[in-house]
């Protein structure tokens, strides 16, 4: 019998998560920070899209047309359904990418997203992904690519192997994934309890271990659990896309490009003395010891001049996406927390406190002689790597975008009645997805159907709740009686109603 799986688990669904950094709009960002033109906003593909949640958001609230696969027809079954509902150009197949990137009916590309792909497949579909990009992939397009790397990964690949080993070797198939997971964990603690030389020598895997038992089994099973598992240096992730003709353009990750938050100054000295890019970032992930890149890639970089870049900044727009009071000035880098300046950060906060959107540009004016544009585009990085500050689409855009991003939104409510497995929602402002939780949604259908007050959304909600025989938890206490639930249900529909609903409005959420 074939495996059609390719060593991929597939007997347990991934999770419901959503990756912004997928999202062609956040990119542009990034690439004006490195000094780089901004890609475009066209075709788009994603390879690998779980359980879809993210294309089907950004087709929807980007208004353009995304081509996706995933070999798991129970994901791709949920996808289409999303995709249907929305009415948006999401074209989802669920095809193995050797078939799928030989299609001749797919457009080039002015991007393609990669996220938790390319470390658990093998060398054959690695080669036919980059030679997809080869041919896919438009001149000034991006790639999107995250992927487990050295050196962070060196002293946990024997952990890792470990577990696998055991789970295909002691478990027993018939109980599934998640019961050989749990079984690998505890004799990796049994193994633990005997210290043996090889956690005397790597401390640090005692941590991981802990850290692992943590985690929700539908991501341990494709992190870690597949047969194909491999963390690779930044130089060799270059020699695999050297012959897509592709450009490193920067980190995905805002906070990557502080380097004041991740290097001392004196790797800072260090890293400055040497003349090849490329090196320079093989240097810089062992002084942050790397972990986990997210790059973007492009065909064709090119660099911004002086005039440029400062106009291409002023006319970036962005909106405030959380209440101010809510916002955190605190970030975090390899060397800790760092605390944002009040004296910076509290005009730009005033001025988005009504929640419009508006240019760099237009804040730079608003806020004269308090910060100057190099302090924006700092901040500009610090609040949107917290989805405080989300970068803004252009009018026509959103207005195209809107009908689309209703009908998701609402098929995605409608599923939160009895789930909580999705917890964002698409908005036409950003092209994106935002944080709404289970809760929240269920706020959003009562608003809908008319109701105006929190405790008439309180009370909807727990009639759900009651009715599947749900209770809350708080400070980690079960909540007993119906009166308790109602009280907390009200306090949050109080608190989404004065903090939330405002925010969403402004997104075109609500």
């Amino acid at each position: 019998m074939s495996d059609w799986t390719s060593g991929y688990v597939a007997d347990i669904g991934y999770t419901y998560g959503y990756y912004t950094e997928l999202n062609p709009l956040r990119a542009r960002l990034a690439f004006l920070n490195a000094g780089l033109i901004s890609p475009e906003v066209g075709s788009h593909c994603e390879l690998g899209f779980g359980q879809g949640l993210s294309v089907n958001i950004h087709a929807a609230a980007s208004g353009n047309a995304w081509y996706a696969t995933d070999f798991n027809p129970a994901q791709v079954g949920f996808a289409r359904d999303l995709a249907s509902a929305s009415g948006a150009s999401a074209h989802l197949y669920d095809e193995a990418f050797t078939e799928f990137c030989q299609r001749g009916d797919l457009p080039d590309f002015d991007s393609i997203g990669l996220h938790g792909i390319w470390s658990w497949i093998s060398d054959e579909n690695r080669t036919v992904i980059v030679d997809f990009i080869r041919r896919k992939l438009k001149v000034g397009g991006v790639l999107y690519i995250s992927y487990n790397t050295q050196p962070g990964w060196a002293a946990t690949v024997p952990l890792r192997d470990l577990l696998t080993e055991h789970a295909e070797v002691m478990g027993v198939s018939g109980k599934g994934i998640v019961s050989r997971i749990d079984e690998a964990l505890v004799f990796a603690d049994k193994l633990i309890a005997v210290n043996p030389a090889y956690a005397r020598v790597n401390p640090q895997v005692i941590e991981r271990l802990a850290k692992l038992k943590e985690h929700d089994r539908h991501y341990l099973a494709h992190e870690y659990f597949n047969r194909d598992w491999l963390p690779m240096p930044f130089s060799r992730m270059a020699e695999w896309l050297a012959p897509a003709r592709l450009d490193y353009a920067c980190s995905a990750y805002y906070p990557d490009h502080l380097d004041g938050l991740n290097l001392s100054t004196d790797q800072q000295a260090l890293i400055k003395e040497i003349p090849d890019r490329m090196f320079r970032e093989t240097v810089r992930d062992f002084c942050v010891n790397q972990q986990f890149r997210r790059d973007y890639w492009v065909k064709g970089a090119r660099k911004l001049s002086g005039t440029e870049h400062q106009e291409a900044l002023r006319a970036t727009r962005v909106i405030l996406a959380t209440a101010p009071a809510d916002v955190s000035l605190k970030v975090t880098g390899s060397l800790g927390e760092a605390d944002m300046q009040e004296a910076v950060y509290g005009p730009i906060l005033d001025a988005l406190n009504d929640h419009q959107a508006r240019t760099l540009g237009e804040i730079e004016q608003a806020i004269a002689g308090k910060a100057n544009l190099a302090q924006l585009r700092e901040a500009a990085i610090v609040l949107g790597n917290s989805g405080s500050l989300l970068a803004v689409q252009d009018e026509a855009a959103a207005v195209r975008a809107r009908p689309y991003c209703d009908r998701l939104n609402a098929r995605l409510i409608d599923n939160a009645r009895g789930s909580k497995d999705v917890s964002f929602l698409a908005s036409p402002v950003t092209g994106g997805g935002v944080p709404v939780n289970r809760f929240q949604q269920i706020f959003l259908m009562a608003i809908g159907q008319g109701k105006e007050r929190p405790a008439d959304w309180a009370a909807m909600l727990w009639g759900i709740l009651s009715a599947q025989e749900e209770r809350l938890l708080k400070d980690g206490k079960l909540l007993d009686t119906a009166e308790a639930n109602l009280a907390e249900l009200n306090r949050q529909a109080g608190e989404f109603a004065e903090k939330r609903l405002a925010v969403l409005k402004a997104l075109h959420i609500a």
